[in-house]
């Protein structure tokens, strides 16, 4: 039984590789497709709920930027990755920002994707330790204008930008969006409106260059309007074997 259950998790490793291998490829073609440079195209492999072995595989095969959405959860990984010798890890943190969690995303994180609240980027800059360097922000924004979701709607994206600009630990890099599910007219059109918003910033005297856009499901569509990052986890590592609760 012992033997079954260990080329079991063998098997899911190699397959975690070959979706990650795949993925990779994917993105690139696309990028050319679109006309764009594949190194201009970060790919965030989102390991939330994912065991700490699958992590390391896509690790060896070379892949060096995750994205968590659970602070306790991530810290438990890093510690168990870093006793198993995976250093040089970038990790992105993805989910929504609870205040009492804001001190633990400032040490341990290096990127987050999902800020739409001052109170939350003041709290990150005042505890981002100062060796650390500063800690790069995607504003998170609703493009969809869905009641039930977070983020800063866009005509208030200007003003909020300039509130947190000056935050001296936080480096405002760009904007992130979901967009509702629907079809690609739909879902290309809030990825060209967070497009346009960045160039608004842009116009106004801001150096946001990124856009966090696109999942497994949508983010073909996100590269052809310009992603410069997308978040990817079901694709490469299957679905979640465990639901997480709310911390």
């Amino acid at each position: 039984m012992l033997y079954l259950i260990i080329m079991q998790e063998l098997g899911d490793l190699e397959t975690v590789v070959e979706r990650l291998r795949r993925v990779q490829a994917e993105v690139a073609e696309r990028a050319r497709a679109a006309g764009r440079d594949p190194a201009g195209v970060t790919l965030v492999a989102v390991s939330k709920g994912q065991p700490v072995s699958a992590i390391e595989a896509a690790w060896k095969a070379g892949q060096r930027v995750f994205g968590e959405s659970y602070v306790q959860e991530a810290k438990e990984k890093q510690e168990a990755l870093a006793e198993r010798g995976v250093r040089e890890v970038e990790w992105h943190f993805v989910g929504p920002i609870q205040r009492n969690k804001t001190r633990a995303i400032a040490e341990r994180f290096d990127w987050v994707h999902s800020l739409d609240r001052v109170v939350v980027a003041k709290r990150l800059s005042e505890q981002r330790p100062e060796e650390r360097g500063k800690l790069r922000i995607f504003v998170e924004v609703n493009t969809s204008g869905e009641q039930s979701k977070r983020g800063v709607h866009p005509e208030e994206v200007l003003g909020f930008v300039r509130e947190i600009a000056e935050l001296p630990r936080l480096e405002v890099v760009g904007l992130m969006t979901i967009p509702e599910e629907g079809p690609e007219e739909v879902v290309r059109a809030r990825f060209r409106l967070l497009a346009e918003l960045r160039a608004w910033t842009v116009q106004a005297g801001f150096g946001l260059w990124g856009l966090s856009m696109g999942m497994s499901g949508d983010w073909h569509w996100a590269v052809a309007e310009g992603a410069t990052h997308v978040r990817i986890g079901t694709a490469i590592f299957g679905e979640r074997p465990r639901q997480r609760t709310r911390e």
